[in-house]
This record gives structure tokens, C-alpha cells and sequence, in this order.
């Protein structure tokens, strides 16, 4: 089954040029979808993921990208 990430191109704690390649690899054959996701109050204050339904945060982008690795559908 196909999973659902998506990031925001807005959030001021992530860079989507270094995070897309990282989520490609932890979900390959995942269309990562960018794009504003109306999530500004914790997106202003940490780096988020949402994953299949799931909004993930962390202190940091790398943080994040752990945390949401055990979303991922095998």
C-alpha cells in the first residue's frame, strides 16, 4: 500500500531540499507532496511530517524523519 507523506515548503524548520531526498529514501516509491498544510502553530515552532494520517514533530528535520519511519507501510 502506497503511503501519504507531505511536508510544508513554508515550515522555517525544515530546508525541503535536503529533507525530500531523505523521506525518498526512508519511503521509496512515495510521491512526497509539498505544499502549505494550514498546520502553523506547531509548524512555526518545530519540524513536522505528516505520514498516513499522522502529524509528527521534532526539535529537528532529522528528528522528525525517525519518528516517522515507523509510519511507514511496508
Amino acid at each position: 500500500m502506497a503511503n501519504d507523506i507531505r511536508i510544508c515548503d513554508k515550515c522555517k524548520h525544515i530546508n525541503v531540499k535536503k529533507m525530500v531526498p531523505k523521506l525518498e529514501q526512508m519511503a521509496p516509491d512515495t510521491e512526497i507532496k509539498v505544499a502549505c498544510k494550514s498546520y502553523c502553530g506547531p509548524c512555526s515552532r518545530f519540524a513536522f511530517v505528516f505520514i498516513n494520517g499522522r502529524y509528527i514533530t521534532a526539535t529537528t528535520e532529522d528528528e522528525a524523519i525517525e519518528k516517522a519511519s515507523k509510519y511507514v507501510k511496508k
